[in-house]
């Protein structure tokens, strides 16, 4: 339980932190975060009460390494702190090294997981570049083996682990789950006086699989904190029953993510769902949302929805909020929604640059509201936000600054007058911070 102190400066140190000075877990209606072993990710900490880590996967042919690197790169620059990629044949493993010097090249810098299934023990053994250049290993206990095949398979993988010093995941899934483990639990359930259900047999499956897999891992010689758990459904409730189980008993760090969640809307509804449940109650370390992207969508999706996740909850802070009315009757102009996708799309491509600028800048809450009803109250609610007129209202435009009026808004250059009290008011109340941190490294 007790998790090396240098991992949780450095993790800090890399700025990977929910917000200075605040603890969530003290927030009404918050549980405290459930305490997991700290686990060090290629540099990024999981776990030991660091911030809750985002990561996503990749999509292309790992064989393919140009591509892969690209959009490993891609979601990286999202804000993936964690990236995976598929090893499932001699090719893909022989391309992982060419991709971490690839990542080098575009400077890019972030920890590579290689999923392995079935063969993971023999291209580990085959690929020692692959090995070594990967940071951490996902394995499913379920299709390692079977029997005397899944000791030795699956010892092979952990002893490569502990040899290269790297991290690997456990992620049971109830898609392949152990099959044996199962039948045993089922067959044992149904002789009980008092028989559970056969969703709840599953459930206990999928913990014992995780639990004893890491407590096998440890006896062939991987230490505690370089184990992280998972156990992924892809109904909601299964999830948060399955997790809760799992931090009851155990400390391990768990990895979050509601497997083969959809498409769309869907997709996000599901996995925001299941983890803002579980992310409410303490539970959690890293998150995936594992979006079905469209054909040739943004991969990148994913990255955004788990930032925004753990960004209204309250847990971390990655890009300014942007909040707008839904609109109404009383809104038939289309001025503020417009004005509300101009600021948001103008403050993610300024976000790259605002970070080195403006530290402390993603904390920023701008209101676009579209009537006089709720919003001069909306607007005086946020740092900077404006209200415009709604349908038959006086065409002026009431801006609030920390809660103040400071202006009025008027004719066809509202959105760009609008845009430039912003980045003034960015200028003043973070630049300021930046400026003072330079006078003191200079002094």
């Amino acid at each position: 339980m007790n998790e090396p102190a240098g991992l949780q400066a450095k993790g800090r140190e890399q700025g990977r932190v929910q917000d200075p000075g605040r603890d969530p877990g003290q927030d009404h209606g918050v549980a405290p975060r459930h305490r997991t072993v700290a686990v060090n990710v290629g540099g990024v900490i999981v776990g030991g009460g660091a911030p809750i880590v985002v990561q996503s996967m990749t999509n292309t042919d790992t064989a393919d390494a140009e591509a892969t690197a690209r959009q490993v790169a891609a979601l990286a620059r999202a804000g993936s702190e964690i990236v995976r990629i598929t090893v499932d044949r001699d090719e893909a493993a022989a391309a992982v090294p060419r991709i971490r010097e690839r990542l080098a090249q575009m400077k890019v810098e972030v920890p590579l997981v290689g999923d392995f299934h079935y063969i993971g023990h023999k291209l580990l053994a085959e690929h020692p570049e692959c090995a070594a250049a990967l940071d951490k290993y996902r394995i499913n206990p379920g299709n390692v083996g079977f029997r005397e095949k899944w000791d030795r398979q699956f010892g092979a993988i952990i002893e490569t682990a502990a040899k290269y010093e790297k991290t690997v995941r456990i992620g049971a899934n109830w898609g392949s789950l152990d099959q044996e483990l199962l039948t045993h639990l089922m067959d044992a359930n149904a002789s009980s006086a008092a028989p559970k259900t056969a969703r709840a047999v599953t459930h206990e499956a999928m913990v014992q699989s995780c639990l004893l897999s890491a407590g096998r891992a440890e006896e062939i010689g991987l230490s505690r904190d370089k184990i992280i758990l998972s156990a992924k459904v892809s109904a909601v409730q299964d999830l948060i029953a399955v997790y809760r189980m799992l931090a009851q008993r155990s400390d391990y760090a768990l990895h979050l993510g509601l497997t083969e969640a959809g498409m769309g809307s869907k997709g996000i509804v599901a996995s925001s769902a299941a983890m803002g449940v579980l992310l409410q109650e303490g539970i959690g370390d890293t998150i995936r949302v594992s979006l079905t992207p469209e054909p040739g969508g943004d991969r990148t999706l994913e990255v955004k929805v788990a930032q925004e996740l753990l960004q209204t909850m309250g847990f971390r802070t990655f890009v300014p909020l942007v909040a707008a009315c839904p609109g109404c009757g009383r809104t038939t102009s289309t001025v503020f929604q417009e004005l509300a996708k101009d600021i948001q799309d103008w403050i993610s491509s300024s976000m790259p640059a605002w970070k080195t600028r403006y530290p402390g800048v993603e904390a920023l809450n701008v209101a676009v509201m579209g009537c006089i009803v709720n919003g001069p109250g909306e607007s005086k609610h946020a740092d900077i936000g404006i209200s415009l007129p709604g349908t038959g209202e006086q065409p002026t435009a009431p801006v609030f600054i920390d809660g103040a009026k400071a202006a009025t808004l008027r004719g066809p250059t509202l959105v760009n007058d609008f845009k430039a009290i912003v980045g003034d008011y960015i200028e003043r109340r973070f630049g300021k911070r930046d400026s003072n941190a330079a006078s003191r490294r200079a002094s």
